[in-house]
């Protein structure tokens, strides 16, 4: 489904892709799509939030997409940007929906933005890999790409680029019942509904549809310390994971969960990397916004 499309002009010139899901008059959410992903992955989220009355705002980072790309950016360059959306939007307050690699960017708002981040929920979120002193909770392809990131980053870099015009091909209808077969359990199950693998594969297609500059540039903002200290997160964090999840062991959201002082940590059985976002919606959003504004 489309949602409503906006371009946001920012300060220093560049501009900010969003694309808005739910209730247009709503309780506001900013939504952090995952990686490699994109603006529309929020569509996950548009018949919740319809139900609930909840306005989901979901910009693309900068580099994916249709957001200006930002040579060298960091993590701490993400708030700023959400201030300024913020107040184009006119919101005084809003809370936080991040899925995956979205996690680090919900966070640091909350850090940076404690009077106007009222809460986040992350679901199946990426920990802050470099403080890892056990990689095996990550999914074999990323302890890959680490570790071509510390012996060859170059090569790392080139495989990036060759992979792009593949992954930006959209996947035949033919083809898609044989992806899903690489996949487990409920994931499988639940990628086999068409809206679902849209939302989730062809976000991801947009996103290297331009360049691979801003997946590569996310990448890299994933592999270094966040530059925040997860004990300063004050405002309430909900955090869900799957047990099933094979990208990010649910061990490793235990972890991230005693280092945040005001979290709550929803484990839930047998869900996995993709089903929980998707089959859990509207409990996720209702839980988000239950927490009452500051």
């Amino acid at each position: 489904m489309s949602g409503r499309s906006q371009l946001l002009r920012l300060a220093d010139g560049a501009h900010l892709a969003i694309e808005e899901y739910g209730d247009e008059t709503g309780v506001p959410v900013v939504f952090c799509h995952g990686w490699p992903s994109s603006r529309t992955m929020a569509q996950l989220t548009h018949e919740a939030a319809c139900e609930l009355g909840v306005r989901i705002i979901s910009p693309d980072r900068p580099g994916i997409r249709d957001s200006k790309f930002h040579p060298n950016r960091t993590l701490l360059d993400w708030p700023p940007l959400m201030c300024e959306l913020a107040d184009q939007l006119k919101l005084d307050n809003f809370r936080m929906l991040a899925v995956s690699g979205g996690a680090p960017y919900a966070l640091v708002s909350g850090w940076a933005m404690p009077a106007r981040v009222a809460a986040i929920a992350i679901v199946n979120g990426v920990p802050p890999i470099a403080e890892l002193t056990d990689c095996s909770g990550l999914m074999p392809l990323h302890r890959r790409m680490m570790a071509m990131r510390e012996r060859r980053p170059q090569l790392l870099k080139l495989l990036f680029q060759i992979v792009r015009p593949f992954a930006a091909t959209r996947i035949p209808m033919l083809m898609r019942p044989w992806l899903v077969r690489a996949l487990h359990g409920s994931d499988a199950e639940v990628l086999r509904e068409a809206r679902a693998f849209e939302a989730c594969f062809e976000s991801a297609r947009h996103a290297w549809r331009v360049s691979a500059l801003g997946i590569m540039v996310d990448a890299e903002i994933y592999a270094k310390p966040w530059d925040f200290p997860l004990e300063d997160v004050r405002v309430p964090v909900r955090l869900w994971h799957g047990t099933r999840d094979r990208t990010f062991d649910y061990r490793l959201a235990e972890q991230v969960a005693k280092r945040l002082p005001n979290c709550a940590l929803r484990i839930v059985e047998d869900a996995g990397h993709f089903s929980l976002p998707i089959r859990r919606m509207r409990d996720i959003l209702s839980d988000l916004i239950a927490v009452p504004a500051g």
